[in-house]
């Protein structure tokens, strides 16, 4: 369920009536100022939840990491899935502007990145890393 920030949606109302006022002409201002109330609420937003979150870190009551079964399948799903979106236009302006080279390039980092967000997931990774750290200290 969403939550709605009503002085917002004020401002979205506001700014759709003074576009029906003064006609499209001013249409990309109009959006352009909603865009930067719409930003600055959600800076807001986020550096509210960060300090409540350094709060509690400082208390000792921060939640675990993960929220339940499956989430971290969900994360790399995510992540697959969003770098597969990306990768149409990413590979589409390389071939375009650099031909098989950049393609290649491009898909390269597709792939780097895909790697190192899953090599970091795997337990048995990280076990490895904590101990090498450990038997640095």
């Amino acid at each position: 369920m969403a939550t709605h920030d009503p002085d917002l949606r004020k401002e979205l109302d506001a700014t759709l009536q003074t576009r029906k006022e003064l006609g499209p002409e001013y249409e990309s201002e109009l959006l352009e100022s909603f865009l930067e109330k719409l930003d600055a609420n959600v800076d807001r937003r986020v550096r509210r939840q960060l300090a409540e979150q350094q709060i509690q870190v400082a208390r000792g009551t921060l939640p675990p990491r993960s929220a339940g079964p499956g989430r971290e399948f969900w994360e790399r799903f995510g992540v697959a899935a969003f770098s597969l979106v990306l990768a149409i236009p990413l590979s589409t302006v390389a071939a375009v502007h650099t031909g098989l080279p950049g393609l290649l390039v491009t898909w390269a980092g597709i792939v780097g990145v895909n790697a190192v967000h899953g090599a970091v997931r795997w337990p048995a990774l990280r076990a490895r890393t904590d101990r090498r750290d450990g038997a640095r200290n």
